[in-house]
């Protein structure tokens, strides 16, 4: 019996390798209590809190944390053992990328959750988490190369080099690409400053609609014809964009005219007649409304009030309604509205006037 658990096996004994195995079962076993029993626990007392951070971070436990203990637990297990260096050094290597990968998705994870919930806080919070899909993959991106670094740093090869390549490289890509990083760079401003965000009509130049996509290059605006407008995001920063999402209420100058033979009561009542019409209204707001100027054919007055909604829809159904209104209104008090006209006079002359006249023509 003794000499067959001093047999040796790869150059380790019997005991040796059932030492490992028992540490495998005790560890395996105690890792799967600790997931049933404790994660488990955890999760319903997550799900009754008011918060959903707890759950998030009982989730990253149990898919993270488990498999680097299971990892771990292996690990030690094996270099316990006597095994050639390359093999201890495979295995090194091994665990070493296994470990960084679930360190890194976890932090890209937290960082992708915590910009979510900072987003969910806010209006418009759908359209949002796609605007962030950009910035959300660069910085996944960074966090990535950032863990491959520090892999290669701890498996003992120089890591300066290889920032040093990146560095220059980076450059190098800088120089070749420089209309991309500018649309890049440009993403970051409508990111972080929010000139426009998805969902908002805007104008910009001679084109007009609603930003449909914003992406790390380009944005996508859905025009009012049903075309797709794509734009590189530096061009829309460079532009001078109006953005009337963000506009409260819309301002409506218009003016009218009425004929000349309109008598001077009619006249001083219009103003009056007219505020009236628009104050009826609870979403509109009156400003002004005078008796601006003569015209060539028409006596002519201005009115402003505003709307109080961004929405175009709603404004063209108030100035409608006025105008109906208004025309009612007028003819109602025979009040009529002046067009283009001319009025021609002529004067009759008696017949001895008219033979002078004609005498004079023949001579």
């Amino acid at each position: 019996m003794n000499n067959f658990m001093n047999t040796l096996i790869w150059g380790n004994t019997v005991i040796e390798i059932g030492k490992v195995l028992l540490f495998l079962a005790v560890s395996f076993l105690a890792i799967k209590i600790f997931q049933v029993y404790i994660i488990s626990r955890l999760k319903t007392w997550a799900d009754h809190t008011r918060t959903s951070w707890d759950n998030f971070l009982v989730k990253q436990v149990d898919e993270s944390g488990i498999p680097i203990l299971y990892i771990s637990a292996t690990y030690l297990a094996i270099t316990s053992l006597n095994l050639p260096e390359k093999v201890k050094q495979v295995v090194h290597i091994a665990y070493m990328v296994a470990f960084a990968f679930f360190v890194i998705r976890a932090i890209s994870s937290t960082f992708r959750r915590f910009v979510y919930s900072f987003l969910k806080a806010q209006d418009n919070s759908e359209a949002k988490r796609k605007q962030a899909s950009g910035l959300i993959t660069i910085v996944t991106s960074v966090i990535w190369v950032l863990g491959g670094i520090f892999i290669v740093d701890n498996l003992g090869y120089d890591a300066t080099t290889l920032i040093t390549g990146l560095g220059i490289g980076g450059i190098a890509i800088a120089l070749a690409a420089q209309a991309i990083l500018g649309d890049l760079f440009s993403y970051f401003v409508i990111f972080f400053d929010k000139p426009f965000e998805i969902g908002d009509f805007v104008v910009v130049d001679d084109k007009n609609g609603v930003i449909e996509y914003i992406g790390i290059k380009t944005t996508r605006i859905k025009t009012l014809s049903g075309e797709q407008l794509v734009c590189s995001n530096t061009d829309l920063t460079n532009s001078r964009l109006h953005n009337f999402k963000r506009m409260e209420r819309r301002r409506i100058v218009f003016g009218l005219g009425v004929t000349y033979q309109t008598s001077h009561e009619q006249l001083k009542a219009i103003p009056a007649l007219v505020r009236q019409i628009i104050e009826a209204d609870a979403l509109i707001q009156f400003d002004r409304g005078h008796f601006s100027g003569y015209g060539d054919f028409s006596l002519n007055f201005e009115f402003v009030y505003y709307v109080l909604s961004p929405d175009y829809g709603v404004y063209m159904d108030k100035q409608q309604a006025i105008y109906l209104d208004i025309f009612e209104a007028f003819e109602k008090r025979k009040i009529e509205f002046a067009y283009p006209t001319q009025t021609l006079f002529t004067q009759a002359v008696n017949s001895e006037e008219t033979s002078k006249l004609e005498g004079t023509l023949n001579n």
